[in-house]
C-alpha cells in the first residue's frame, strides 16, 4: 500500500498536493503525551489545538493517551465505554492486572477519544521496573525524584498497553501502529517499544531538550558554545542525568525524531546527539471573522477594560492621558532571563529616558504576567479598583439625574465626598498586584528597584507585576488571557531561550504586534518567510549574534519606534499583522506532522510503505513579500514600520488602500489544504451484537 509522495517540506507553499488519496484504512494513531487533558504547559496548547485537525485526518483511529488527573477529568473529560471489542478487551485485561484505565472523550474540539492511566494505583511496581529499567538501559533512577518516577510508570504502562493492543490484533495482522510520543515524560515508553521489538511505527517529538533549558537558565553563553559542552557532565552537575538519559535513549530509538523549530533542531543534534529528522512547527486553530476588521473592534473593547482597571491602580496619580497610553505585555512562565524579562526592564528604562528628553506626552504602560508565589492581593491594589468603582457609581447617577439636588439627600453628597477625598493618596501606585512571599529576592522586583520605575509622576513608563494567570473571575483584573491580549498594543517576548513561542503567535492571530528574537522558533519561523516581518508587526531581536548590551539597544530602538507611531499607523500595522494568521494556522502547519506520520510508517513497514523526502529538516523557501504599500528599504538595518506621511495622520486618506493590500496579501497564501483521506470510521469496529473482532471493518 504506497504512501502517497511528498517532494519537499521546505515551506508552506513548497509542501506539494498529494499526488493521490492515502488510505489509513490499516493504520492507527496512538498520540502519548503527560500533557493530553492535564494542563503543565505549552505541549497542553500544542495537543489540545491540533486534536480537530488529526480527528478529521485519521477519524476514529485516533486515541490520545495520558496520564489520569481526577480534578481535570471531571471538567474536561466525558468517560464512556471503549467503543471497540480489542481497547475493551486491553483495558480490561490490564485493570484485572492491578492497573486502572479509563477511557473516554476529550471535550476540546475534535472530541478526541482519550485513554488515561492512572500511575499512582501502579505505584506498587515502580521498584520492579526501575530494576528492569536498569537492567536493560543502565538508567538509574533515584528514589527522591517523584517526576522521574511518574515517567517510569507512565512509560511501562504506555508500552504495556501498546503491547495488549497489537497482540489482540495479531489474529487480523492488517492493522499497523503509529505512536507519537511528547517529551521525555512520555518517551520511556518509546524505548521500551523498541526494546521489546513491538511492530509499532514510532515518533518523538522534543519541544525543548532538558539540559538546554537547564543551561540558559544557568546565564551560560549557550548557543555560541553548544559544540563545546560536555553533555554528560552538565547533566550530572545539574542532577537530571537519568531524565537526560531517558531523552537521549527516545530520540535515538524514534524512528522518526522531530523538534518544533530549527533553533532546537539545532540545539539537540549537539546536546541529544541526533539530528532531527523533520520540524514541526506549532499552529493554532484560528478563527476568523466574518467581518474584516471586527478583531479591531475588539481590541478597542477589550483596552476600554484594561484602562478601567489602570484608573484603579493609579488612582490619585493618574495625571496622564489614557487615550494617550500604550500597553505592552510579557507573559509566560516565570522564567527571569530564559523569557528574557531582563532585557525587556533594562530597556523600559532606557525608554523611559528617551520618552522623557524628547518630551513626549505618550505615556507607556508594561504588564508583567508571570506567576509567582503569592499569599493575597495587594492591599493597596484592592483598594484602588474599590474606589473607581463607588466614583464610577457616582458618575453614572450624575451622568443620569436632571436635577440632582433634588434627588440626592444630604447623607449622599457626604458619602460621594467621602469618595472624592479617597482618591487622594500619598504613596506610590504599587508595582506588583499581590503580596510576595519572596518580595526581597524576587528577581523582577529587584530589577524594578535597580533602574528606579517607581511608577512616579514623572516617569513616562510605568510596571504593573501581575504575579497570577489572567481570569475573568478575578477581583482585580477580571479578563481571561486572550481578552487581555487583544487590548494591549504590543507584546514583547526577548526571549533567550524559546524553542517555539506561542505567546507572539497568539499575539499575531488577535492582529497584536510583538517582538521576539532569533532564538525563538516562532522568530525564526517568520524571518524565513517573512521578507519584511516589522513591515507585519513582528519585530525580530536579534540575540544570537549581537551582545547583551547591544539586543537591549535593539529592542529599546523597536519600542521608541513604535510609540513614535500615530493611532493610524498602528491601526494598520495590526490590519497587516492579523492577515499573517493563516501561516500560523494547523490547517497549514499539520502537515508536517503528517509527514512525520507518514515517513515513520515508511521507515517501520519498508516493504508496505514508500516514501521520499528532500531536506526534511528544511523550512525554508517561501518569503511573503513586503506590503504594498512600503517601499523597499535603502539600508537592511533600517527600521521597518508602516509607510509614514502627513496624509496618513488624516483618517479620510485614500492612498493607503487597505483592501487592495490585503487582498495582494492574501493571493501569497493559498486556501487552507486538507489532505483526503478515505478513512473516517474506526478501525476497531463490532459485530451486530457488539462482541465481533478486529477484521470487520466499514
Amino acid at each position: 500500500m504506497p504512501l502517497a509522495r511528498s517532494l519537499s517540506v521546505t515551506s508552506l507553499s513548497g509542501l506539494e498536493e498529494w499526488d493521490e488519496e492515502f488510505d489509513l484504512e490499516d493504520a492507527v494513531l496512538f498520540e502519548i503525551a503527560w500533557e493530553v487533558a492535564n494542563k503543565v504547559g505549552g505541549i497542553y496548547t500544542v495537543i489540545q489545538t491540533k486534536a480537530r485537525l488529526t480527528a478529521e485526518e485519521w477519524g476514529e483511529n485516533y486515541f490520545l493517551v495520558g496520564p489520569y488527573v481526577e480534578s481535570n477529568v471531571r471538567t474536561q473529560v466525558e468517560l464512556i465505554e471503549p467503543p471497540t471489542p480489542i481497547l475493551r478487551r486491553t483495558i480490561d485485561k490490564m485493570n484485572s492486572r492491578g492497573c486502572k484505565i479509563y477511557f473516554g472523550r476529550w471535550l476540546i474540539e475534535g472530541s478526541p477519544y482519550v485513554i488515561l492511566i492512572d500511575v499512582g494505583f501502579t505505584a506498587w511496581s515502580l521498584d520492579t521496573w526501575k530494576s528492569e529499567l536498569w537492567d536493560i538501559s543502565g538508567i538509574g533512577v533515584p528514589w527522591f525524584d517523584r517526576e522521574a518516577n511518574d515517567a517510569v510508570l507512565f512509560g511501562f504502562l504506555t508500552a504495556w498497553l501498546l503491547g495488549e493492543v497489537r497482540e489482540l490484533q495479531l489474529d487480523d495482522g492488517t492493522p499497523h501502529i503509529v505512536a507519537h510520543f511528547h517529551e521525555w515524560l512520555a518517551g520511556l515508553g518509546l524505548v521500551l517499544c523498541r526494546q521489546r521489538q513491538l511492530p509499532v511505527a514510532t515518533i518523538f517529538t522534543t519541544h525543548a531538550t532538558l539540559l538546554g533549558r537547564y543551561l540558559c537558565a544557568g546565564n551560560v553563553d549557550f548557543y555560541n558554545k553548544l559544540s563545546e559542552f560536555n553533555v554528560d557532565k552538565e547533566a550530572g552537575d545539574r542532577q537530571i542525568y537519568h531524565r537526560y538519559c531517558i531523552e537521549r535513549a527516545a530520540a535515538h530509538c524514534a524512528h522518526v525524531f522531530s523538534t518544533v523549530s530549527k533553533i532546537t533542531a539545532i540545539e539537540a543534534e549537539h546536546l541529544l546527539k541526533r539530528k532531527p529528522d523533520i520540524i514541526t512547527p506549532n499552529g493554532l486553530n484560528v478563527k476568523k471573522f466574518s467581518a474584516m476588521h471586527e478583531f479591531q473592534n475588539l481590541h478597542a473593547q477589550s483596552k476600554n477594560r484594561i484602562q478601567e482597571f489602570v484608573r484603579g491602580h493609579f488612582y490619585g496619580h493618574l495625571d496622564f492621558n489614557l487615550d494617550k497610553c500604550l500597553f505592552l505585555f510579557i507573559a509566560g512562565r516565570y522564567e527571569f532571563s530564559n523569557k528574557g524579562a531582563d532585557l525587556f526592564l533594562e530597556s523600559l528604562a532606557r525608554l523611559n529616558y528617551l520618552l522623557r528628553v524628547s518630551h513626549s506626552d505618550l505615556t507607556v504602560i508594561a504588564f508583567f504576567i508571570m506567576p509567582a508565589r503569592t499569599n493575597n492581593f495587594n492591599v493597596e491594589t484592592l483598594k484602588g479598583q474599590a474606589v473607581r468603582k463607588q466614583l464610577c457609581v457616582f458618575k453614572y447617577m450624575l451622568g443620569q439625574l436632571p436635577d440632582v439636588s433634588k434627588m440626592l439627600d444630604k447623607e449622599d453628597f457626604t458619602i460621594m465626598k467621602r469618595a472624592i477625598f479617597a482618591t487622594q493618596r500619598q504613596c506610590q501606585p504599587p508595582i506588583c498586584t499581590h503580596n510576595m512571599l519572596e518580595d526581597a529576592s524576587d528577581p523582577i522586583l529587584n530589577s524594578v528597584r535597580r533602574i528606579g520605575l517607581f511608577n512616579s509622576s514623572s516617569d513616562r513608563v510605568k510596571i504593573i507585576f501581575h504575579p497570577e494567570f489572567l481570569s475573568s473571575t478575578s477581583p482585580l483584573l477580571p479578563m481571561d488571557y486572550e481578552d487581555f491580549v487583544r487590548g494591549c498594543h504590543l507584546g514583547v517576548f526577548p526571549s533567550y531561550y524559546e524553542p517555539w513561542g506561542y505567546t507572539p503567535a497568539e499575539c499575531t492571530v488577535m492582529g497584536i504586534p510583538s517582538i521576539s528574537t532569533n532564538l525563538s522558533g516562532f522568530g525564526c519561523f517568520m524571518e524565513e518567510h517573512i521578507a519584511d516581518p516589522s513591515a507585519y508587526g513582528i519585530y525580530i531581536l536579534d540575540r544570537r549574534f549581537r551582545g547583551v548590551d547591544e539586543s537591549c539597544n535593539q529592542l529599546t530602538s523597536f519600542l521608541f519606534q513604535f510609540c513614535k507611531q500615530s493611532r493610524r499607523q498602528r491601526i494598520i500595522q495590526r490590519n497587516r499583522t492579523e492577515r499573517l494568521s493563516d501561516l500560523l494556522d494547523w490547517r497549514y502547519l499539520g502537515r508536517y506532522y503528517i509527514s512525520a506520520r507518514h515517513m515513520a510508517l515508511a521507515k517501520a513497514f519498508p516493504d508496505i510503505y514508500q516514501y521520499e523526502l528532500n531536506e526534511p529538516t528544511s523550512t525554508s523557501g517561501f518569503r511573503y513579500p513586503r506590503p504594498a504599500s512600503v517601499p523597499p528599504s535603502p539600508a537592511l538595518s533600517r527600521h521597518s514600520s508602516p509607510h509614514h506621511s502627513e496624509a496618513e495622520d488624516n483618517d479620510e486618506d485614500e492612498s493607503y488602500d487597505e483592501d487592495l493590500e490585503a487582498e495582494k496579501d492574501r493571493v501569497n497564501i493559498r486556501q487552507p489544504f486538507v489532505v483526503p483521506f478515505k478513512n473516517k470510521s474506526s478501525l476497531f469496529v463490532t459485530n451486530g451484537d457488539g462482541e465481533g473482532d478486529a477484521t470487520e471493518k466499514n
